[in-house]
């Protein structure tokens, strides 16, 4: 039987721990501070920023959200950037993503403190993590090495193919299959949108981790029996529901599930597990710069 991963639970597990964290910080007299900037008027964006405070509040974070308004300079967000870099009661800072056209996004990646990098998309966290010392492991590739080890999914030795390739997952996500140690110790390759005869790679795939933003591009006849499917994509496609629309991953959840040995299904398998490793790296960021040792899950 096929088992649906409940990214929920996996998520509320972790959170838990953290929380455990939050609360030795606070006794030491540090209370851990997240700051999310937001430079859009997508709703999307605006629903992954409340979300993200919200789960602060649940855990005892402090919460600090910074509006900016889509038309503004980017010297406006970069000031905004200086003054977090500089407040010590922020020991994180999120600008969610995309920014403006006119604003350059490495620009702002590169403006954050590294040390208050919760994203880890800094160029030194990233160097960090290619070299194998993280001390930020992006949130979402984090999140799926948790599940993977809380669903007894073995990486060592195993064939992973991850479909897709941006600095967000697919990168740093193949950088951590591929190192020493738990989680790691995979055969990794990394498909993309000019992989010639993907099926054929996610055929002889051990761990298929789909992140490629195409809907449901990924079907039960492009794996074998007993793979482990991880669906990291989050698609609006017209439905002829109230709201005119589902959302779907980049796998086909219905064929891929008869062939699979797990599975995440979209909402609710990989999305949890973003957010409870942000609340991870932000508590972690509060130790690592208060000097409070702390036990993280």
């Amino acid at each position: 039987m096929t088992t649906i991963i409940d990214g929920n639970e996996i998520g509320d597990q972790i959170t838990e721990g953290v929380a455990a964290c939050t609360d030795t910080l606070v006794s030491e007299g540090v209370t851990p501070g997240l700051a999310t900037v937001l430079m859009s008027d997508d709703g999307a964006s605006e629903t992954y920023v409340s979300m993200k405070q919200q789960a602060c509040e649940e855990i005892g974070i402090e919460g600090f959200h910074y509006e900016i308004g889509a038309d503004e300079p980017a010297e406006t967000l970069f000031a905004t950037i200086d003054e977090l870099n500089a407040d010590p009661t922020v020991h994180g800072i999120l600008v969610q993503m995309p920014v403006p056209d006119h604003v350059n996004k490495r620009d702002v990646l590169e403006r954050i403190d590294p040390m208050k990098d919760v994203d880890g998309f800094h160029p030194e966290n990233v160097g960090r993590l290619v070299a194998g010392n993280a001390r930020y492991k992006p949130c979402t590739p984090h999140g799926i090495q948790k599940i993977l080890a809380e669903t007894g999914v073995e990486t060592e030795g195993k064939d992973a193919v991850v479909v897709g390739r941006s600095d967000i997952v697919g990168k740093p996500m193949a950088n951590l299959l591929i190192q020493y140690g738990p989680g790691g110790n995979a055969t990794t390759t990394v498909c993309h949108s000019r992989t010639d005869d993907l099926a054929e790679k996610t055929r002889n795939a051990d761990i298929v981790i789909a992140a490629a933003g195409v809907p449901e591009m990924i079907d039960g006849s492009m794996l074998s029996d007993g793979t482990t499917v991880i669906d990291v994509g989050i698609n609006r496609v017209d439905a002829d529901t109230d709201k005119g629309y589902e959302l779907v991953g980049d796998v086909d959840f219905e064929s891929a599930k008869a062939k699979a040995d797990a599975i995440t299904p979209v909402p609710g398998g990989v999305g949890p597990l973003t957010i409870a490793m942000l609340m991870y790296n932000t508590v972690k960021a509060a130790s690592l710069q208060s000097g409070v040792d702390i036990s993280l899950p």
